[in-house]
C-alpha cells in the first residue's frame, strides 16, 4: 500500500522553498515560484478528460469552495484564458503512484495532474490550503506561484472515532469526515460497540439496538458514576440504521475515505450481553454501562472485572450470533477490513467456567490466553468467509495469531513489530503518540484524563520504527476514545491539532518532518478552523510547568515547545503581563499560601491561556 521513492530529486528541496507554504501534510516537494495566479469572476475549472468520476470530484470540491461561482467544464482549454486546468495522465507517472499528484501554479494558469481521480482529490485539498485570503489583487483572491509534487508515504492514514461511549449523530460523523478529507486522511475506524452502547442496526438481532443502544443517563466523572438500577429508564444513546450507515458510507466514499467498522469482542461486550445475557459464562442479566465502575485496575495494566463483560468462547451459540452480525456488517461496508477488537479481555470468568475449562482440555489449550486465541481464530474464519480481512488490537496476538489477520498496535509498537516479523499486516496507533483523548495541555485548564500527550510528542510518531519489517506496515492512525468527550465540538477540540501531527507522520517523507517548520505552518490552520466555527486546542501555546524538590526547596521550571516565546509569571496574586517577572531560569516557590500564574507571550502579545495553579496543586506535581 506504500508508494516507494523513485527519485532522490523529490527530497532535494531547499529550506527556503519549504518555508513558503502552510500546507499540512507537508508535500514531498514544494518549490516557490515568482508571481501569483489571480482568481477572477471569469476563471473556470477546465477538465481536460471526459470522465464522470473526475467531474464529480471537481464539482463536489468547487461547489463548496470558499470562492463561489467557479464553473466546472469539460472542454479543451483556451490558450488565452487564465483557468484552473485538471487532467489525468494518459501515461501513468510511476513516481507519484496511485494517490500522488503534481500541481503547478503560474501567473497564466493552474495545472493539476494525477494518474487517478483520487490523486486529483488530494491535489484539490492542497490547492485549497494555498489560497492566501490576505493577499488580494483588485479584490480578487490570489494563489502563490509554485510547483508541487506529492504522494503519500503510507496507504493507511486513519482516525478512530468512538461512538459507543457517546452517540454522535449522522450529521456529526459527516462533519468529522469532512475535516479528515481536507487533510488527506483516508480511513475512518468507526468504533461501533463497547460496554457503553451498541450503535449499528443488525436486522436479524433487533434486541442489540432495542436494548444495547440505550443506557441510563448519568453525569459526573466517567468511570465513577452511579451504577444503573433495574427498571431505571434507559433514554440515553442511539444507533445508526443500516440506511443511515449507507448514507454515511456514500458520503465518505465521495471524499475518498474508507470506513472500517469495529465490533469489539470478546471483551468490551456489555452492551451486547445486555441484549443477550445468555452469551456470557454466568448468563446473568446486565444493563448497558453508563460510565460506572465495573473493574478494579491494579496500576500495572492488569485488572479484575467485577461484572462480566466478555462473551463465552465455549458456547457455539456465540459464534452463530457473531456469524449473523458480521454477515450484515460485511454486506454493508465495502472496505476490505473489519475490526474485531480483542483488547482488554478479562479471563477470570473463563478460568472458573466448567464449559471453558472443558474446552481448554479438549483443545489442549494451556491457558486462557490460548483460549482467547481459539476464539479469535474462529472469528477470523467467520470474517474471512464473508470475503473480508480481520484486523484487531494487539492483544489478538495472545496464544498465536490467525493466518491472514492484521494487527493494530496500540500498547506501544512492540505488538506491531512482533506481528510484522511474523508476516502480518500492521497499523501503528501507539498510545504513546496517537491517543487523541489524552490531555493536551496543563491539567489546570484541561478535562482530567489519566495520561497526557502533547502536540510535539505526537509529532514524533514514526509508523515504521526500528525493528519493524516495513513492507508489512500499512500505515498509522490516531485514536479518539470518547469516555470524556460527549459532543462533536469537544471531539474536534481533542482531535486537532494532534491529527495534523499524525497525518504528517503517515503522509510526508520522514526526512521532511521538522518541528519548527510544522509549528509555523500550524498557525494558518488554527485560523482555518476558527473561521469555520470549530475552535480547536491551542494548548501548544500554554506554558509547561514542572516542579521538583531540591535541597528541601520547591523548584519550578517553565518551558514551551514553540520558538520565540517568552513566559511571564506571578506569585503575588496578580495576573501576569509583560510587566511581570519574565522567566529566565528555574526558581523557588516560596513558603506560604501563594497562587502561581503564568502566560506565554510572542511578539509582544499574549498567546494561549493564563495558567492559575494553587500551592497545593504545585506540591502534588513534585516528581511527576
Amino acid at each position: 500500500m506504500k508508494v516507494k521513492f523513485t527519485s532522490a530529486l523529490f527530497l532535494l528541496i531547499s529550506c527556503f522553498a519549504q518555508a513558503q507554504h502552510a500546507i499540512i501534510p507537508n508535500p514531498v516537494s514544494y518549490i516557490a515560484e515568482k508571481g501569483n495566479f489571480v482568481v477572477t469572476p471569469t476563471t473556470k475549472v477546465v477538465l481536460k478528460n471526459s470522465n464522470s468520476e473526475l467531474f464529480q470530484v471537481a464539482d463536489l470540491f468547487f461547489s463548496s469552495f470558499v470562492i463561489k461561482g467557479l464553473k466546472v467544464v469539460q472542454s479543451k482549454p483556451n490558450a488565452n484564458s487564465k483557468n484552473i486546468e485538471i487532467s489525468l495522465n494518459s501515461i501513468a507517472d510511476e513516481s507519484i503512484g496511485k494517490e500522488g499528484y503534481s500541481l503547478k501554479v503560474r501567473q497564466n494558469k493552474v495545472e493539476l495532474k494525477a494518474n487517478n481521480v483520487i490523486g486529483v482529490f488530494y491535489a484539490l485539498q492542497s490547492l485549497d490550503q494555498l489560497f492566501d485570503f490576505n493577499a488580494k489583487s483588485n479584490g480578487n483572491v490570489v494563489l502563490p506561484a509554485c510547483t508541487i509534487t506529492d504522494f503519500p508515504r503510507f496507504g493507511w492514514r486513519g482516525l478512530m472515532l468512538d461512538v459507543s461511549r457517546h452517540f454522535f449523530s449522522t450529521s456529526d460523523v459527516k462533519k468529522y469526515i469532512d475535516w479528515m478529507s481536507k487533510y488527506k486522511f483516508n480511513v475512518l475506524h468507526w468504533h461501533l460497540s463497547d460496554d457503553n452502547g451498541w450503535r449499528i442496526e443488525i436486522k436479524a438481532l433487533p434486541k442489540l439496538t432495542e436494548i444495547g443502544a440505550w443506557r441510563v443517563e448519568r453525569f459526573g466523572a466517567f468511570g465513577n458514576r452511579e451504577a444503573p438500577s433495574e427498571g431505571e429508564a434507559t433514554a440515553y444513546g442511539g444507533f445508526y440504521t443500516q440506511e443511515e450507515i449507507k448514507d454515511i458510507l456514500h458520503y465518505a466514499a465521495e471524499r475518498q475515505i474508507t470506513i472500517v467498522p469495529e465490533i469489539d469482542i470478546p471483551g468490551h461486550s456489555m452492551a451486547l450481553l445486555a441484549a443477550y445475557p445468555e452469551l456470557s459464562t454466568l448468563k446473568e442479566p446486565k444493563m448497558v454501562n453508563p460510565g460506572s465502575s465495573f473493574a478494579d485496575w491494579h496500576g500495572d495494566g492488569t485488572f479484575t472485572m467485577k461484572i462480566e463483560n466478555s462473551l463465552n468462547p465455549s458456547d457455539e451459540k456465540v459464534y452463530a450470533i457473531l456469524d449473523t452480525i458480521f454477515g450484515e456488517v460485511a454486506a454493508l461496508f465495502p472496505g476490505q477490513y473489519i475490526h474485531i477488537g480483542g483488547d482488554e479481555c478479562y479471563h477470570g470468568f473463563w478460568e472458573k467456567d466448567p464449559g471453558c475449562v472443558a474446552l481448554m482440555q479438549k483443545e489442549n489449550l494451556k491457558d486462557a490466553k490460548e483460549l482467547q486465541s481459539y476464539f479469535i481464530k474462529k472469528v477470523v474464519n467467520i470474517i474471512t468467509s464473508k470475503g473480508k480481512k480481520a484486523i484487531g488490537w494487539d492483544e489478538i496476538l495472545y496464544g498465536g495469531l490467525a493466518d491472514g489477520a492484521a494487527i493494530m498496535s496500540w500498547r506501544g509498537t512492540k505488538g506491531g513489530i512482533e506481528a510484522s516479523k511474523a508476516g502480518h499486516e500492521v497499523v501503528m496507533s501507539p498510545n504513546s503518540f496517537a491517543y487523541l483523548d489524552y490531555t493536551q495541555g496543563d491539567p489546570s485548564v484541561e478535562v482530567p484524563v489519566y495520561a497526557k500527550l502533547s502536540l510535539k510528542k505526537s509529532y514524533e510518531f514514526e509508523p515504521a520504527p526500528e525493528g519493524v519489517d516495513p513492507k508489512y506496515i500499512l500505515g498509522g492512525q490516531g485514536n479518539l476514545w470518547t469516555e470524556k468527550i460527549p459532543t462533536i465540538e469537544h471531539a474536534f477540540y481533542m482531535t486537532y491539532p494532534r491529527a495534523f501531527a499524525i497525518i504528517e507522520s503517515v503522509w510526508s517523507p520522514s526526512e521532511k518532518k521538522e518541528w519548527n517548520n510544522f509549528s509555523t505552518r500550524l498557525e494558518t490552520h488554527f485560523n482555518r478552523f476558527e473561521t469555520s466555527g470549530k475552535p480547536i486546542s491551542k494548548a501548544v501555546y500554554d506554558p509547561i510547568v514542572s516542579v521538583k524538590k531540591q535541597d528541601g526547596k520547591m523548584i519550578c521550571t517553565l518551558s514551551n515547545d514553540l520558538a520565540d516565546v517568552a513566559i511571564f509569571y506571578t506569585i503575588d496574586g496578580t495576573f501576569p503581563a509583560q510587566y511581570s517577572t519574565k522567566y529566565n531560569q528555574p526558581f523557588e516557590i516560596p513558603k506560604g499560601d501563594i497562587t502561581f500564574r503564568a502566560v506565554c507571550y510572542r511578539n509582544g502579545k499574549p498567546i494561549g491561556r493564563t495558567l492559575t495553579i494553587s500551592k497545593e496543586m504545585l506540591e502534588k506535581r513534585i516528581g511527576k
